[in-house]
């Protein structure tokens, strides 16, 4: 058990690991992880309050920057970890959505009405 201390203290100690907490590699996810606490703390909210465009972008942005983090040398795993949790939280609210607005037939009519209406309006 002293040993198994004195190696973490020794690792915590280290200047790696104090260059690793004062580098981006490390705030940047740190400062990141309120998108997917807040998702997931919007799972007990009403889904009439969810933005399908939005949930839409979040889960694209997620999916990229996973494959970022992984991609990047050294690989970001702290990073990656946020991300991950956050597709998922996007896909459940995405899903929370399609659900509250009748399921993807009606929310893909409803999305191809609204372009009409839209080019309508431009021309």
């Amino acid at each position: 058990m002293a040993s198994w201390a004195s190696n973490l203290a020794q690792k915590v100690g280290s200047k790696e690991f104090r260059s690793y907490l004062m580098s981006t590699h490390f705030w940047g996810p740190v400062a990141n992880w309120g998108i997917p606490l807040s998702a997931i703390a919007d799972f007990s909210s009403s889904p009439e309050k969810i933005s399908g465009k939005m949930t839409t972008a979040l889960t694209f942005y997620s999916l990229l920057f996973m494959r970022f983090s992984w991609m990047v040398r050294p690989r970001n795993y702290l990073l990656f970890a946020c991300h991950a949790t956050n597709e998922v939280a996007q896909l459940v609210q995405l899903y929370r959505f399609v659900d509250y607005n009748g399921g993807i037939a009606k929310v893909l009519k409803g999305s191809a009405q609204q372009l009409k209406d839209n080019s309508a309006k431009s021309a």
